[in-house]
Formats: structure tokens, C-alpha cells, sequence
């Protein structure tokens, strides 16, 4: 007998089911302006019901009526997803020009972009998701507060695995005295990926070229939020920039930021080349604030291969982006802090006001995390350890804001500034999900990178 099939909604992926993010989705268009409030009630209601083809055929409702509805009068940000329109809103600051380092030092600082965002990575990584109440005591109890080294298995007590199950679930076994190398990780794979899109298509790819390899280079499961809705997406025939939009209540998490590594590795000294490269990748799965967190991650990264001042770094960065964006005036609201003598835990404490790390969508934001980025640029003083350390221990997305701030230290410091404190426990090898890679020395990978800049 042939009967209509059903699908397991409550089985569904997480980040694959639209209707059990709604109020995700609301807080996303109200932060975009959206006239939306009247309809909270309406959202909260559906939220609530058991998964089940009723809440999704009324989640399908709400996402129509969320693009139907108008920009709020009183809304103070013009934020374009278009590149001519993005670059027509940039602050106007003009960069000094200044000469690359002769291709040896060169060379070693692409190193320490490596090592620097693949340390800081596993810096975070064991305690990605945590939240304060639950990391400072673990650093205060092993002698390791302030953060100043990797976190140990060793560190953890019998009674702290008993009192918290998230120091004791599986995937987080990857610390730095159980590893032989750098466990795969998104915050990684994306800058392995991207050398081979480049290897492939050449550094004039297109956004159908990163998303033709996203689906031929990795599983579903390698891929989360804003991630893990364009691959499906692709998957069911919607195209860039499409597929960054439809049913994304994710579109301006922090997935972007964190793929934008490579641009600014292949273009030392061009902070504007990097972003335009980071602007074709962000655009598959972003919008707005999404695809300007990696627009500006790039350019800081490029600018640090002949910068010494982080301020200018971040200001390098910031340059590439509208000027009337809320990512803009939040890292602006960092460094005019900075500026004016705001002390480093004000300004931690700053941040953590204006973003809850206890909701999904603070504690994933682009951001709050740029922000995080910012401060420990900042106040980190050029220290390596430090620098990354202040990134891991403000909490939010540990992995990801260690990984982004090793990454323009190593590339502005070159290897030696990272250190063998950090680069000892994985030995110059980088494993990843990327079918067909394993695992990669990270020697080669540094000699790839320099066969891709423009010469």
C-alpha cells in the first residue's frame, strides 16, 4: 500500500531545521531593522510547538512575512551585500604604501600565519561553548589564571569531570598533552580548502567555485550553522547569493570570520584584494554583518605582512567595510576605548554587556567576536601568548577568536613569535575533514601559499 512519507522532523540536523530557530530568526531581523515586533508573540508561539510538518509549514509562513516586511524609519545602518555598494560606503582612510619584506622573511611570516592561527585554534578549541562560570575556575584551580598556557587533560579534577560533563564529552578530547598534531576543525579546514579552491580555479574563483568544492570537498556534518544552510541549500538548487539567504537565520554568525585566513595569506600588503577575495567566499552563506566580519578579517591579515601597529591593522581591516555598518561602529567602540584608556577588563566586561554569551546568537554573532578580536589585538600588546590567551579567555567563540588573532600576529611576527610553548604539541602537522587531504604538514602548506600570490 503506497502511503505519503513523512519526514523525522524531530530527528532533523539542528542547524537543518528552520522552524526550530524562529526566535533566532526574529532577534536576526530585528537586529537588521526589520518592522517586526508585532509579530514576536507569533514567533514565540510557533517556536514552542513539538516539531512536526504544521510547525514547519508555519515556519515557511513566518520566513515569507519576515521578507515581506519594511525597514524601520528610525534605522541608523546602511548595510549592503553588494561589493560596489559595500566598497561605495567604505570609511575613505587611506593606507600608506609600503614595500613587501624580501620573499625569505616573507615566507616565514606566512609560517607564522599558519602556526598562529592553528595554535590559537587548539588553544580554544577543548573549551569551545564554554561559558566564564564555568572556565575561570577550572584556569584559577590549575594555576593557569590568568590563561597563559594550553589547558592540560591533567588540569581537570576528578570532581571538576564530575561536577560538569562538558569537560568529559568525546570531542572534547583534543588537549594540547593528548594530541600529536592539530585536530581538524572548521576554524582550519576552510583555510586548507580555500588553497586547494585556489590550487584549482585560480585566484580569480568565482562563488559557484566555493560552492561547487564545498560539496565536493567535505561531509555535511564539517559544516555548521550558516554553513550547514548553504550546503543544503546548494544541495537543493539555490545558487549564491541566494543560498546565503534563504531560511539562514544564522546569515550574520561568525562562520564568515573565520574563512577569510587565506585572501589575506595570498596577498601580503593589498588589504583590498583580500577582502574582495573574502567577499565572494562570505557571500555563499552571509549577508551584511556576516559577510563584512570576513571581509575585514582578510584585509587585517594582509595588512599585517608589512604592519607593526595593531591599531593601524584593525583600521586596515575596518577600511574595507561600510562605515555605516553596526560591525564598524562596534570595533570602532573597542578601539576608541582603547584610545582613551579604557582598562582591558573594562573593556572585556564592555563586551560581554553588550552581547549575552548565554544565547546562541550572542555567543555566535560576527560581532561580538570581532570585537574580542579587536581587544586582544589590542591590549595584548603584540605578545603572541597573551594576545590569543585574552582572546580564549573572554569566552564566546574561544576557537575561532584564537585562531583569527594568532593568525595576523604570526603573519605580522613571522614563526618565531609563536613559539615553540605552543607549536610543540602538534608538531607542524594539521589534520582536516577535506576528502582526499588528511593531514597536512604545515611546511607544505606554507610553500602552496607563496606559489599563489600574485607575482
Amino acid at each position: 500500500m503506497i502511503h505519503k512519507p513523512e519526514i523525522a522532523y524531530g530527528r532533523m540536523g539542528h542547524w537543518e531545521d528552520y522552524s526550530e530557530e524562529l526566535l533566532v530568526e526574529y532577534r536576526q531581523c530585528l537586529e537588521e531593522g526589520k518592522d517586526i515586533e508585532a509579530y514576536r508573540a507569533l514567533f514565540e508561539t510557533v517556536q514552542k510547538m513539538p516539531p512536526s510538518p504544521y510547525k514547519s509549514r508555519m515556519a515557511d509562513v513566518l520566513f515569507d512575512l519576515q521578507l515581506a516586511l519594511p525597514q524601520r524609519a528610525d534605522y541608523a545602518y546602511n548595510e549592503p551585500d553588494d561589493l560596489e555598494a559595500i566598497r561605495a560606503l567604505r570609511p575613505g582612510w587611506k593606507q600608506a604604501q609600503t614595500a613587501l619584506p624580501a620573499k625569505e622573511k616573507l615566507e616565514d611570516k606566512v609560517l607564522g600565519a599558519w602556526l598562529g592561527r592553528t595554535c590559537g585554534c587548539l588553544l580554544g578549541k577543548p573549551i569551545e561553548g564554554i561559558r566564564r562560570k564555568d572556565l575561570y575556575p577550572l584556569l584559577q584551580e590549575s594555576g593557569n589564571w590568568p590563561l597563559h598556557r594550553y589547558i592540560a587533560s591533567s588540569d581537570l579534577s576528578d570532581q571538576r569531570k564530575a561536577e560538569n560533563s562538558f569537560f568529559t564529552e568525546p570531542h572534547r578530547q583534543c588537549w594540547a598533552d593528548l594530541v600529536e598534531r592539530a585536530p581538524s576543525d572548521d576554524d582550519t579546514n576552510y583555510t586548507v580548502l580555500y588553497q586547494l579552491v585556489v590550487d584549482q580555479y585560480g585566484r580569480d574563483f568565482t562563488s559557484d567555485d566555493v560552492a561547487r568544492a564545498w560539496l565536493d570537498l567535505q561531509p555535511k556534518n564539517a559544516y555548521c550553522t550558516a554553513e550547514r544552510v548553504a550546503f543544503c541549500n546548494f544541495v537543493k538548487g539555490y545558487r549564491p547569493p541566494d543560498s546565503a539567504a534563504w531560511q539562514n537565520p544564522y546569515r550574520e554568525w561568525i562562520g564568515a570570520q573565520i574563512r577569510g585566513d587565506y585572501f589575506g595569506y595570498i596577498n601580503p600588503g593589498d588589504p583590498e584584494a583580500a577582502a574582495e577575495m573574502a567577499w565572494r567566499d562570505a557571500s555563499i552563506s552571509h549577508v551584511k554583518n556576516g559577510i563584512y566580519g570576513e571581509m575585514f578579517a582578510a584585509a587585517m591579515i594582509a595588512q599585517a605582512a608589512v604592519e607593526s601597529n595593531a591599531e593601524k591593522i584593525i583600521l586596515a581591516g575596518l577600511a574595507q567595510i561600510p562605515r555605516t555598518s553596526r560591525l564598524f561602529e562596534a570595533v570602532m567602540k573597542v578601539v576608541d576605548g582603547w584610545r582613551g584608556g579604557l582598562a582591558q577588563r573594562a573593556c572585556h566586561e564592555m563586551i560581554h554587556t553588550d552581547w549575552d554569551e548565554n544565547t546562541s546568537h550572542g555567543w555566535c554573532h560576527t560581532i561580538s567576536n570581532a570585537m574580542i578580536v579587536a581587544m586582544a589585538l589590542l591590549y595584548g600588546e603584540g605578545d603572541y601568548s597573551r594576545s590569543i590567551c585574552m582572546a580564549v579567555e573572554t569566552c564566546f567563540d574561544t576557537d575561532c577568536n584564537g585562531a583569527t588573532v594568532g593568525s595576523v600576529l604570526g603573519m605580522r611576527d613571522g614563526s618565531a613569535a609563536v613559539g615553540e610553548k605552543w607549536t610543540k604539541p602538534i608538531n607542524g602537522l594539521l589534520d582536516t575533514t577535506i576528502f582526499g587531504v588528511g593531514t597536512v604538514e604545515l611546511a607544505d602548506a606554507v610553500k602552496k601559499t607563496m606559489e599563489h600570490m600574485k607575482r
